[in-house]
């Protein structure tokens, strides 16, 4: 008889998990691989012995077998930015429930760190890339070096990878601009992020398309860099600038900033100054007052660039059109109509 207790210097193989069920390697590996043809008595009793065992596939052993390591890339900015780690989360998530592992690179944001690390991924065999960091100087670099390998782009122009899976940039800063129009506001003024990501560029060439279509004058911008240290900076700024009476920020963090400059300097929020930002972090709804804000589910797009990526590695000759998740206007207590003369 086949004893569970048994000790393992190395680990349980595959043979072990055979003895223990009662079955063929063969099976055990038929078992493993999700194939249909297996009584479903067997596949329980398999499985039942990997679990009791401990025992855990070799990946590099299968890759040579099938050409397919079962693992994914993910290409990330080395930062603590909400929006990095809610969609690195959603592909960990993505990735699991299709049974893949993922191995996880993180990048400072230039064109060789970037570059480097994309070469990291390719030379561990993954089956396919999540590209989860703007590109902007390093995409023809990037592209060449995935030429081979199936990828999926969070962020970046269409152009750029033929899948895109994000949310719509451009429509978040339409929606945001178009809410403290509606409210009457003669313009609106914008914190944006840096120059040199492509959502920031995003939002905004949309709120400068969105102020000239409602023939309202275009104000000059401010730059953070996504922190709220950079939002305070710019909001002792525009609190200064009584002719300022709403501002779209590009992320909820700077909003934050932008908020406690305002209030530090007299001016009350939404009463003098309406402040609109974009992401709808928890933070949002308890910030004082709560922050009117356009809401972006980075989870779900992780888990979608997942679900194209998965799709790809299967048949890497499929065209897949650019996702773009419509993001939402959620109004809170931040925005108002302008102040009464």
């Amino acid at each position: 008889m086949y004893s569970m207790e048994r000790k393992f210097a190395r680990g349980p193989a595959m043979r072990d998990v055979a003895l223990a069920a009662g079955v063929s390697a063969q099976t055990v590996s038929r078992v493993l691989s999700e194939h249909p043809n297996v009584q479903d008595s067997t596949r329980r009793r398999v499985l039942a012995a990997v679990n009791q065992l401990g025992y855990r596939r070799n990946n590099t052993a299968r890759a040579l077998v099938t050409g397919q390591s079962k693992t994914i890339g993910v290409l990330t900015l080395a930062t603590n930015n909400y929006s990095r780690s809610s969609l690195a989360l959603g592909v960990e998530l993505g990735a699991r429930e299709a049974g893949y592992a993922v191995n996880s690179v993180t990048s400072a944001l230039s064109t060789k760190a970037l570059t480097d690390a994309v070469s990291r991924l390719v030379h561990q065999g993954v089956d396919g890339i999540v590209i989860a960091a703007p590109l902007l100087g390093a995409a023809d670099q990037i592209r060449q070096l995935t030429a081979r390998i199936p990828t999926v782009s969070t962020d970046g122009s269409s152009g750029v990878f033929k899948d895109l899976v994000g949310v719509d940039q451009e429509l978040a800063a339409a929606i945001a601009t178009t809410h403290l129009i509606d409210l009457g506001h003669k313009t609106v003024w914008h914190v944006a992020g840096p120059r040199d990501w492509s959502d920031a560029m995003a939002r905004l060439e949309s709120w400068r398309r969105t102020l000239r279509d409602a023939g309202k004058d275009v104000p000059p911008v401010l730059h953070g860099d996504w922190s709220p240290e950079s939002g305070y900076r710019s909001g002792l700024i525009l609190a200064r600038m009584p002719e300022v009476t709403a501002i779209l920020v590009a992320s909820d963090e700077m909003a934050f900033g932008v908020i406690r400059a305002l209030s530090e300097l007299g001016r009350r929020i939404p009463e003098d100054v309406s402040v609109v930002g974009i992401d709808d972090i928890d933070l949002a709804a308890y910030a004082n007052p709560p922050l009117t804000t356009i809401r972006q589910s980075f989870e779900d797009t992780g888990r979608r660039a997942v679900m194209h990526l998965v799709a790809q590695i299967a048949n890497p000759d499929a065209e897949s059109p650019p996702d773009l998740v419509a993001p939402t206007l959620i109004v809170r207590g931040s925005t108002a109509g302008p102040p009464r003369s």
